[in-house]
């Protein structure tokens, strides 16, 4: 098989690593953005190069970021070349249309580390779907967030503190905001909520509340509840009612979510023959995702084509039917919140059973009044 390499970059050093060390993956090219003489004559700036090339046929795009990488694949697509890419924002925002494109031009598309980093999550997920009907997953599905609430448990550190030890450790970019506002995790559970329930959903479609605002404080409510707070992203499509979100939440100590440390992810689905099944290990990093990018490779040359799914059916998520008690730390007096306390929390209150829907358009609203808001569902 020749391989392209769209960035060579963290992930793609891996996947240029793993691939020179065996001998059925040829990378004949690198796409870089500046001059890189360490990489040989393999390095080129025009793309077009790469896609002319009828020889190449696979490329792996790991270069992240909406555009180009978007007008790259789409062109390679075009070309008639099969895609693994490891980028999540790409995948989520585009799913339709890229997997659409695939089916048309007969080309395998392939995203294994845009979920999970190193877990196999989204080649469990299709392999369950050919003898029954996934109706939930839920999980830790973002390292640099579980690092930090990790550490905020385990070290009494506050919340500025151990971001900037996670930035300095390369779990968290130097603008942090896709993690702790909640949008990576956003995206990977559109891609496998997509896949696991066969739609097509957008970033609008699933609300999301992050981790920006959470303190020392927050994390002794948890604790005083016999929880931890853990950041996690939740389906279900029981009884045809599809429900999809991303929120903390203060899990049951004893419960494998709580349980998981450091920058380690932990992802689970649901099925009526299975039961409940789960996956841990490493979701990001430089070997841990280039080995998902390599691996989608090798699923190729032996046969493997397509996407995980062909089925795509028009669905929206509706939230409300999705009821559970949440912790909210709020200042001020707002009459709803009011309304819905049944009882106080260290610096916040506790509420009734709410639907996840009525919570996070609150939240939304309320951010106005207070911009040091936290929310979290209790498990």
């Amino acid at each position: 098989m020749k391989i392209a390499l769209l960035g060579c970059g963290v992930v793609g050093g891996g996947v240029l690593d793993i691939c020179d060390k065996r001998s059925d993956l040829e990378l004949s090219y690198i796409l870089v953005r500046r001059p890189r003489p360490e990489l040989g004559g393999r390095a080129v700036t025009d793309v077009n190069t790469i896609i002319n090339d009828v020889s190449v046929d696979t490329v792996v795009e790991v270069m992240g970021g909406l555009h180009p990488a978007y007008e790259y694949v789409v062109q390679a697509m075009k070309a008639g070349k099969n895609v693994v890419t490891a980028n999540k924002h790409l995948v989520a925002h585009y799913y339709c249309e890229l997997t659409q494109l695939a089916r048309e031009q007969g080309v395998a598309f392939r995203c294994t580390p845009a979920v999970g980093g190193g877990i196999p999550w989204l080649v469990n997920l299709e392999r369950v779907l050919r003898l029954d009907e996934v109706t939930a997953f839920s999980g830790i599905m973002n390292g640099t967030t579980n690092f930090i609430l990790d550490a905020m448990h385990t070290d009494g550190s506050d919340f500025a503190e151990v971001l900037k030890l996670a930035q300095e450790l390369g779990y968290a970019e130097a603008d942090p905001s896709a993690d702790i506002d909640g949008l990576d995790i956003q995206r990977k559970c559109i891609i496998t909520a997509n896949v696991a329930f066969g739609c097509c959903l957008s970033e609008e479609d699933v609300p999301v509340f992050g981790i920006r605002t959470v303190t020392a404080a927050d994390i002794k409510a948890a604790e005083s509840m016999n929880g931890v707070c853990k950041m996690l992203a939740f389906g279900s499509n029981a009884g045809g009612k599809l429900s999809v979100y991303v929120e903390p939440s203060f899990v049951p100590v004893g419960e494998l979510e709580a349980a998981v440390s450091t920058n380690r992810n932990v992802i689970s689905f649901e099925t009526a023959l299975t039961g409940k099944e789960s996956f841990c290990g490493q979701g990001a990093g430089r070997f841990p995702t280039a080995y998902n990018a390599v691996a989608d490779c090798l699923d190729i040359a032996s046969g493997v084509h397509g996407f995980y799914t062909d089925t795509m059916k028009p669905a929206k998520p509706d939230n409300s039917a999705e009821k559970h008690p949440y912790y909210v730390r709020f200042e001020g007096r707002d009459a709803w919140l009011d309304s819905v306390t049944i009882a106080p929390c260290g610096d916040g209150v506790i509420t009734g059973d709410l639907p996840v829907s009525e919570m996070h358009a609150w939240a939304a609203r309320a951010k106005a009044a207070d911009p040091a808001l936290f929310i979290a569902g209790i498990i």
